[in-house]
């Protein structure tokens, strides 16, 4: 027989790559991953990892069993859900992380108005970039997840979780005032020279990747994951960025200009573990969420 807790840990090693990080996301130590492990391959009498050194692979026999345990995973989730269900689904808990702009366009609502007609939720917030929010709920630390399409993120058809489109909004320039493009009304990128320094985010942010692209590699000098330090570095004249138009904080010395032809724009969508969805407390946050995207954002 199977231990399914051993099938998380083998999930948690193919998710984050290394023994050292599944212990992180798991709360084990690397020994205690590695003893269930080989605990699961005596389980299942077949070679699950390629041991070289200290790094490890799955073996083709591993991947196969990883699918085998989302399934499972999946089938938890949706058992935890019928249950939940026999209840009045009106009252319990539900933590959810999301990046900034998003938390102050569409949770922060959301909690106002679930508040007045669902009380007896509670929904507890973590500010996590685009790029984090995912392991999060994939490692079971969060039960819904407000990211953003990148290359950090998971496959639209990934099969352990169900998405939900929220909305699409587009970056817009911003430069000094004193900018010699300043008093334009719409601004094309390819207008911005190459000597321009620019503001950006982290490498892994994935507002990072849009910034890269639209602006033909252009060079970072500065570099931050608060859109409001870019806007502050912005009006101080250190250099031009690319701001999503609802993280744009209206700043003495900066000017924000819509990009006219083709905007680059970041679409942003809430997730879930597979099975979870069928939650009724879960349903109910997802459905106010999506109803704030729709009518509010």
């Amino acid at each position: 027989m199977i231990d399914p807790r051993r099938l998380r840990v083998l999930r948690a090693l193919a998710d984050h790559g290394t023994v050292t990080a599944a212990g992180e996301a798991l709360h084990l130590t690397p020994s205690a991953v590695s003893q269930q492990l080989a605990a699961l391959e005596s389980e299942t009498g077949q070679e699950l990892l390629r041991r070289r050194g200290r790094r490890v692979s799955l073996t083709p026999v591993g991947e196969l069993l990883v699918e085998h345990a989302n399934a499972v995973a999946a089938e938890l989730e949706r058992a935890q859900a019928t249950l939940a269900s026999f209840a009045t689904g009106t009252r319990g808990r539900v933590e959810l992380a999301s990046f900034a702009s998003a938390i102050t366009q569409v949770v922060a609502p959301t909690i106002r108005k679930l508040r007045f007609f669902a009380p007896d939720i509670t929904v507890v917030v973590r500010d996590a970039e685009g790029h984090a929010s995912v392991p999060l709920l994939l490692d079971g630390e969060i039960d819904i997840a407000i990211t953003e399409d990148s290359r950090q993120s998971p496959r639209t058809d990934d099969p352990r979780l169900i998405r939900y489109p929220l909305y699409t909004e587009p970056f817009d320039v911003v430069v000094p005032e004193r900018h010699r493009l300043a008093d334009q009304k719409t601004i094309s990128i390819r207008d911005l020279g190459d000597d321009e320094d620019w503001i950006a985010p982290l490498p892994g942010n994935p507002c990072r990747d849009i910034v890269e692209v639209a602006g033909n590699n252009p060079r970072i000098t500065h570099t931050s994951d608060d859109f409001r330090a870019i806007v502050a570095l912005v009006a101080a004249g250190a250099g031009v960025a690319l701001v999503p138009r609802n993280a744009f904080t209206k700043t003495r010395g900066a000017v924000r200009i819509p990009v006219g032809d083709a905007p680059p724009e970041r679409r942003v969508f809430v997730a879930v573990r597979r099975g979870s969805d069928e939650h009724p407390l879960f349903k109910m946050v997802l459905g106010a969420l999506i109803d704030e995207a729709r009518n509010g954002a």
